[in-house]
């Protein structure tokens, strides 16, 4: 199984429960096809650097995974096929100093990951 990283774009217009839902299928497409989800990232709404259909900002969602290449090319056509995705990025990580860096940023999403949830159980305590 190789290492990837892969960067999808939710229009912004959707609300709070279809973004969760978008991220979800994306999450289950990879784990259907034989891949391991090592870590996500939310990073939330930002500016696009050009519009895109229209879109000043999108919604921006990063997950770490380990995959065999049919898995990918899979994931990638779900991207194309989905309309509320509107602009996606993999990327494979295949030398070992790549796959360093790859762990790295897993283990910084990780620690983010945390902080969010923490941050989440005070609000709600």
């Amino acid at each position: 199984m190789r290492h990837y990283e892969t960067l999808f774009v939710l229009k912004p217009t959707l609300t709070d429960e279809e973004k969760k839902a978008r991220f979800e299928f994306i999450k289950e497409v990879i784990q259907n096809n034989g891949g391991e989800i090592v870590a996500t990232e939310d990073v939330g709404m930002r500016k696009l650097a050009y519009p895109i259909q229209k879109f000043e900002r999108g919604h921006y969602y990063i997950i770490y995974f380990k995959a065999p290449a049919p898995a990918v090319r899979e994931l990638e056509r779900i991207y194309r096929i989905t309309e509320d995705i509107i602009r996606f990025l993999t990327i494979k990580y295949e030398t070992k100093k790549d796959i360093s860096a790859w762990e790295k940023m897993v283990e910084r999403a990780k620690k983010l990951g945390l902080k969010e949830e923490k941050q989440e159980e005070a609000q709600e305590a």
